[in-house]
C-alpha cells in the first residue's frame, strides 16, 4: 500500500480517463508526473456523475463517446504503469459500475493492471466496510472523503484512512472557485488533527495562491477541474500528431503552477 508521508507538499491530479483520446490519457499522466505529481487520479467516465461539476462532465461525456468505460480505464492505467509512470495511480469510480463488474472480477483488473488505489465518492461510510476491508487484503489503498461532519463521525473516518485523506473544501459539486468560505480552514485543521496520513484538499483548487494557502495548513492539494479544463482548451491541438507535442508541453508547464517542482525551478 502506497505511503506519501515522506513526500514534500503533495499535488495530486485528475484526469478523466480517455478524454480526449485514452493514448493521450498515457501521455498525460506522465506530463503529470513531469510536473511533480505526488499521485495521480484517474476518473472513470459516468453518465450520472454526482459530485462532478461542468468541466469534468463535459471530460466524461467526450470519454464516453469514445467507448471509455470502467475496465478500459483500469487497463489504461495498467498502460500507464508500463509507460513510465511510477507514481501511485488512484481509481476513481462512482459505485455502480464497480457494482456492475461484481467484486471479484474488479479486483482482479485492479492487480493485473497495477492500480494503487481506490476512490469511490458517492459510496457512504457506513455502507464502504466490505469494499474497504478488500481492498486492505488487495494492499489497495482506499481513499476517504471527508466533507465538514461531527467531530464524532470524523475520527471515525480519519482512523480508517488509507494512503491519505480528501478534504473536500466546499459542499457540492467540483468545480474551480475563485475563492473558499473561511470556515474551510478550522475543518481542515480539524481533519490534520485526528488523521494519520496525509490531509489533501481538493475541489474548487484552481490558481497558485489557493494551493500556497492550503499547503500552509494541510499537507497538500488535489487539482482536477482545471486541469481539465486546461485539457479541453487543448483538445485540438492534443488529437493532431503534428501538434501534440507542444500541446503536451503547454500543459506540463501549465501542471507545474500546481505542482511540487514550482517551488524549485
Amino acid at each position: 500500500m502506497f505511503n506519501l508521508r515522506d513526500s514534500e507538499k503533495l499535488f495530486i491530479p485528475f484526469i478523466t480517463a480517455g478524454d480526449p483520446l485514452p493514448d493521450i490519457s498515457v501521455e498525460l499522466a506522465i506530463s503529470l508526473q513531469n510536473a511533480g505529481a505526488s499521485a495521480l487520479e484517474i476518473g472513470v467516465p459516468y453518465t450520472d456523475p454526482l459530485a462532478d461539476g461542468p468541466v469534468i462532465q463535459r471530460a466524461s461525456k467526450r470519454a464516453l463517446e469514445n467507448g471509455m468505460n470502467i475496465v478500459k480505464a483500469i487497463e489504461l492505467g495498467g498502460k500507464m504503469k508500463k509507460n513510465g509512470v511510477h507514481i501511485p495511480i488512484i481509481l476513481f469510480t462512482y459505485y455502480n459500475p464497480v457494482l456492475q463488474l461484481e467484486k471479484e472480477h474488479f479486483f482482479a483488473l485492479l492487480r493485473e493492471n497495477d492500480i494503487d488505489g481506490l476512490l469511490v465518492p458517492d459510496l457512504p461510510l457506513e455502507e464502504s466496510a466490505l469494499l474497504q476491508m478488500t481492498c486492505k487484503k488487495e494492499n489497495i489503498a482506499y481513499i476517504s472523503l471527508v466533507a465538514p461532519t461531527s467531530e464524532d463521525r470524523l475520527k471515525i473516518i480519519t482512523e480508517q484512512a488509507c494512503g491519505f485523506v480528501y478534504c473536500v473544501s466546499s459542499l457540492g459539486v467540483t468545480g474551480v472557485r475563485s475563492e473558499f468560505d473561511p470556515s474551510v480552514y478550522s475543518f481542515i485543521r480539524k481533519v490534520k488533527e485526528f488523521s494519520s496520513v496525509p490531509v489533501a484538499v481538493g475541489f474548487g483548487i484552481s490558481n497558485r495562491k489557493q494551493v500556497d494557502g492550503m499547503n500552509e495548513i494541510s499537507d497538500g492539494v488535489v487539482v482536477g477541474s482545471a486541469l481539465v479544463k486546461k485539457i479541453e482548451e487543448l483538445k485540438t491541438k492534443l488529437v493532431n500528431p503534428g501538434t501534440r507535442a507542444d500541446a503536451l508541453l503547454e500543459f506540463e508547464e501549465y501542471a507545474k503552477t500546481f505542482g511540487r517542482l514550482y517551488s524549485v525551478k
